[in-house]
């Protein structure tokens, strides 16, 4: 089989792969909210936030793969728009934690993390914090679409 037959072109992929290094780097919202979840409710309220902004991700690439990628792109007000959203649910989770940081005890730290906030809730932070990460929407809206073969066809499947 010949490189070009189905298959991503060489110097596409060693871009990709350059580029997808770069936005992994460097730590972008999502990466510290996770790390201020884990020292402030532990490793298990941790790893729910990044389930959360695991499935926030997918919903970006569900999103971009039907096309408000393309939407995103070419509007910036709808692209301000959505990084405002994040960006707001970041001040409003981050007075929550001032105003309730008595609340936070030395030995709630080692209790486990799941008895202070439901894992749910947990998870749908994470959730709303991946999807208005402005990070993760340049990279699936503008970036990735780059490196996308049109010709291959049926782009969203």
């Amino acid at each position: 089989m010949a490189l070009n037959d189905g298959m991503v072109s060489t110097d596409r992929f060693l871009a990709f792969a350059a580029m997808s290094l770069l936005v992994i780097v460097i730590p972008g919202p999502s990466v510290l909210f996770v790390i201020g979840r884990a020292l402030a409710h532990g490793r298990r309220t941790a790893v729910a936030t990044a389930l959360g902004n695991v499935f926030g991700s997918y919903v970006l690439v569900v999103a971009v793969a039907l096309g408000v990628g393309a939407l995103v792109e070419r509007s910036a007000a709808v692209f301000m728009a959505v990084k405002l959203a994040g960006a707001a649910y970041l001040v409003f989770l981050g007075v929550q934690a001032f105003r309730h940081r008595r609340d936070m005890k030395v030995a709630d730290m080692a209790a486990p993390a799941g008895v202070a906030r439901g894992d749910v809730r947990t998870v749908v932070d994470g959730i709303l914090v991946g999807v208005t990460n402005p990070k993760g929407i340049v990279f699936f809206a503008a970036v990735l679409p780059q490196f996308v073969d049109h010709s291959a066809g049926g782009l969203p499947a």
